[in-house]
């Protein structure tokens, strides 16, 4: 009897699936905000969730992220005559370049030691001057890195060996944004597609493993921020690109423009990736951008609805999420958001999660796992919370790391979290924290 209860045991044990993944770029796998390892904390322990380690880091806004075993971060260093990075360039740009090196980071995601690192110099002449703001992304061996003055780097993910490089202002003749080279790239095929700048190269696909030139296209005075996507849209793969003077769809093979949508941004402010509902597509950006685009009828798209005092969200930089028909994200004063797809109709608006204060740009991370979400926020903490056209519910609260980087007279968390092997990657301007959020 025994041994069939041992063998029934061992079948169910072998049989079980544990799903662990990886984050091997910005917004996960998918590139969707979604989480979808299971075994997960519903509520955190006593005291908080467990630190796994903490492995120091220079300052900037990358987001980890975390493959095959390592963990991957971007960040600066200041030559050894400058002052604190916080007290350079706000808002506006330098006035001189400010001296320093970016570098990237490698870390064993089992023990946080440190496997290699690569450093390169780069003098800052942006705002904010205080790191790159990209994640690296991981493919197939290889990382890909984007600084913030735009050095695209092609390295080998084991040895941090370069592979390919190239110096995209200096190469295609244009000078950073005012808040530097913050669009991630996007992996697609054999394609590296990224946002440049230059004349007719506002977007360029790089053959990924040789760092060649496959196709550029588009020109605009601004490339804005916001990271290329690729979606099926009336049955076809559109390449949607929201540069600082509009959004357009084009062929992800050629580069050329299927359709454009002009719309103005404050400050070449394009940064929250769009949101794809039912084949439409929507813009969002501070402080008065917000449009549900019906991309499908022609060249010419037009407006299915418009934000307003009473519609729309507006968010700084944050992406929202879609869930069941409503879109939950950040809008101008960091007030968490609910509202209808199809109307634009808003449900809800609450700053709970900011324990009820307004702040201007006090934007937070969104991250779905099953049916909550964890939001990450500008102050440091993690939350879980169930959100739903009803309302916002908060399940639990932690506080995990200081906020280091100055902005609007106040001390902010602006790096997006990452989630792998059961745990939680975050960071700030001094360390890269993994935190455990296994469950029973």
């Amino acid at each position: 009897m025994r041994r069939i209860v041992f063998l029934l045991l061992e079948f169910v044990l072998a049989n079980t699936v544990i799903h662990a993944d990886d984050w091997p770029q910005w917004m996960g796998p998918k590139r969707d905000g979604i989480w979808r390892e299971d075994k997960i904390v519903q509520k955190f322990p006593a005291g908080g969730p467990p630190v796994v380690w903490r492995a120091k880091v220079g300052a900037g806004y990358s987001g980890p992220a975390i493959a095959d075993g390592r963990v991957y971060v971007a960040d600066r260093l200041l030559a050894p005559n400058n002052k604190n990075h916080n007290e350079a360039a706000f808002p506006h740009r330098p006035k001189t370049e400010i001296a320093g090196s970016e570098r990237v980071l490698c870390f064993d995601q089992s023990s946080g030691k440190q496997l290699w690192k690569h450093e390169y110099d780069c003098p800052y002449t942006i705002s904010y001057p205080s790191g790159p703001r990209c994640t690296p992304q991981v493919k197939e061996g290889k990382l890909y890195t984007l600084g913030a003055e735009g050095h695209l780097l092609c390295l080998d993910a084991v040895s941090g060996k370069v592979l390919w490089q190239h110096d995209l202002m200096k190469e295609y003749k244009t000078k950073s944004c005012l808040w530097g080279h913050s669009a991630h790239p996007l992996i697609d095929g054999n394609k590296l597609i990224c946002l440049v700048g230059g004349e007719g190269s506002a977007v360029v696909a790089f053959d990924k493993d040789t760092g060649k030139e496959l196709w550029r296209s588009l020109t605009t005075k601004q490339i804005g921020y916001c990271p290329p996507l690729i979606e099926t849209i009336a049955g076809k793969r559109v390449l949607l690109v929201w540069h600082a003077e509009a959004a357009a769809g084009l062929d992800p093979e050629t580069g050329k423009e299927l359709w454009h949508y002009k719309i103005d941004t404050y400050q070449g402010m394009s940064i929250a990736m769009p949101v794809l509902w039912k084949e439409k597509v929507l813009l969002t950006a501070y402080p008065q951008v917000c449009v549900m685009l019906d991309t499908v009828s022609s060249r010419d798209p037009k407006p299915l609805w418009q934000g307003d005092r009473q519609k729309g969200l507006f968010s700084v930089f944050s992406t929202p999420l879609l869930d069941n028909g409503y879109i939950y994200g950040s809008s101008t004063t960091g007030k968490l958001v609910c509202i209808n797809a199809e109307t634009g109709e808003r449900k809800w608006e609450t700053y709970k999660h900011l324990n009820n204060n307004r702040k201007a740009s006090a934007e937070f991370f969104l991250t779905r796992h099953e049916d909550r979400y964890f939001l990450f926020t500008e102050l440091g903490d993690l939350i879980i919370a169930k959100l739903s056209p009803a309302g916002y519910e908060e399940v639990d609260k932690v506080h995990l790391l200081p906020p280091t980087t100055w902005a609007f007279g106040r001390d902010v968390l602006w790096c997006p979290p990452a989630f792998a092997g059961r745990c939680l990657f975050v960071r700030n301007d001094q360390e890269l924290v993994c935190y455990s959020l296994a469950g029973p």
